[in-house]
């Protein structure tokens, strides 16, 4: 066992430390002759997997309801179907945020013209997740 003296805000406190074992030595590293570099072949990027079916965003109709990312998370499902009537208030996806489940509602009634995240993105605060046609 170890005692040493520690002072916190200029108060002195005599500690006791435990030593639990053999200290490990750490491994030497021995130089190498430098080497002429060989360039490494190129890799190509493997695809990203996604958990869904890939998103078509297309333009957003004059006078649609953008249904917005309140906060920044992760959408971990779709509960409403493109093309389906909504009203105000139903579930169209979950953003799980903070390793809570928010429901993202229908912010007015219509018809969910397009859901623009798949189940697995990624999002940022203010992006577009939904939009909703009258």
């Amino acid at each position: 066992m170890k005692k040493f003296k520690v002072t916190v805000n200029g108060q002195s406190y005599e500690v006791a430390v435990e030593e639990m074992g053999e200290p490990q030595a750490a491994p030497v590293v021995k130089p190498q002759p430098a080497a002429t570099a060989v360039p490494a072949a190129p890799q190509k990027a493997a695809a990203p997997e996604t958990e869904s079916e890939p998103v078509v965003k297309g333009p957003i109709p004059e006078g649609a309801i953008i249904v917005k990312a309140p906060m920044p998370g992760k959408i971990s499902a779709l509960k409403a179907e493109a093309g389906k009537p909504v009203k105000r208030g139903d579930i169209i996806l979950v953003l799980e945020a903070m390793k809570m489940q928010n429901d993202i509602t229908a912010t007015a009634d219509g018809t969910l013209h397009e859901i623009r995240v798949a189940a697995g993105d990624n999002v940022k605060t203010g992006e577009a997740l939904a939009v909703i046609t009258k």
